[in-house]
């Protein structure tokens, strides 16, 4: 089993088929990278899908990137998380998070609550909850979803640690200095390997059409110093600020930005530079690897 300070790999699998998600993550283990981390969005139960990948794999740590506590009443996801963490020998690691309300409400139609205090009902809810069976190897680590100071408090609190999603080096020495020295900070950063602008913002443009409408991220990069019109316009500065861009050594550079601001691990997202949603940059992932 990989140690959590090595950088892992965050990737949609879902328009993938079994098979090549499959061969996808054989390729990753092989790389070296330490964890491979899935979305929930509207594809696959990642629950289910992580139990398959671990099949495929013997050392790759397996991470929701991010459960949906609204999806899951607080017992079925501390047994879906045990479940997935006892067969795959302790690999599992569970990152949940509030989500936004236009996908709770607008996407499932359930009902949007505060955030901060419904996180907090839910582990007190998820810590009562009985569960019987085998016990994992390694109980799954978790993390919360975690970008305001309120809910990385929170995770400082509750949880192992933190996985902030669309931050910047910023960002990461925040949340490390809310957390203290000793939780878990798994922060995901996109990448884009070309030393081509154009090329790099239109992919950073395609990944940000979806989340720049969403109001957790919109307040944390308001947080961060950036004007709506910055965000709306996919200003350079706003854009080059939250996608590294450029030949492997600059990338490389802002890794270890997050790394020196408190990064436990760093949770790669590349971005092909043909701007092809769900087209995996081998390129990128080969330069980028642990020890490359």
């Amino acid at each position: 089993m990989r140690d959590l300070t090595t950088d892992g790999v965050w990737f949609f699998t879902d328009l993938m088929s079994a098979d090549q998600a499959a061969a996808f993550v054989q390729r990753v283990e092989s790389l070296g990278y330490s964890t491979l981390w899935i979305p929930e969005m509207m594809g696959r139960d990642p629950f289910a899908h992580l139990a398959f990948l671990g099949t495929a794999t013997t050392e790759l740590r397996l991470a929701t990137g991010i459960a949906n506590i609204f999806n899951r009443e607080p017992g079925p996801m501390r047994q879906a998380a045990n479940t997935v963490a006892e067969q795959t020998g302790g690999r599992m690691v569970l990152a949940m998070g509030v989500s936004h309300a236009p996908l709770v409400e607008g996407v499932r139609g359930l009902a949007w609550s505060k955030p901060l205090s419904t996180m907090r009902s839910y582990l007190d809810r998820m810590d009562a909850s009985m569960i019987m069976g085998v016990e994992p190897a390694e109980p799954a680590p978790r993390l919360l979803a975690a970008l305001g100071p309120k809910m990385l408090e929170l995770a400082a609190e509750r949880a192992d640690g933190a996985h902030p999603y669309w931050g910047t080096p910023e960002h990461t020495a925040t949340a490390r200095s809310i957390l203290g020295p000793d939780k878990l900070l798994c922060v995901e950063q996109k990448v884009c390997l070309t030393t081509d602008p154009s090329a790099a913002r239109a992919a950073a443009d395609g990944a940000l059409a979806l989340y720049a409408t969403l109001p957790n991220y919109r307040n944390n990069w308001h947080r961060l110093g950036f004007s709506a019109e910055e965000i709306d316009g996919r200003a350079p500065r706003f854009v080059d600020a939250v996608v590294a861009w450029g030949d492997a050594d600059t990338i490389k550079a802002r890794l270890d930005e997050h790394r020196d601001a408190g990064a436990t691990q760093i949770c790669i997202q590349p971005l092909h530079p043909d701007n092809q949603l769900g087209k995996v940059d081998w390129d990128a992932l080969e330069a980028l690897a642990p020890g490359a």
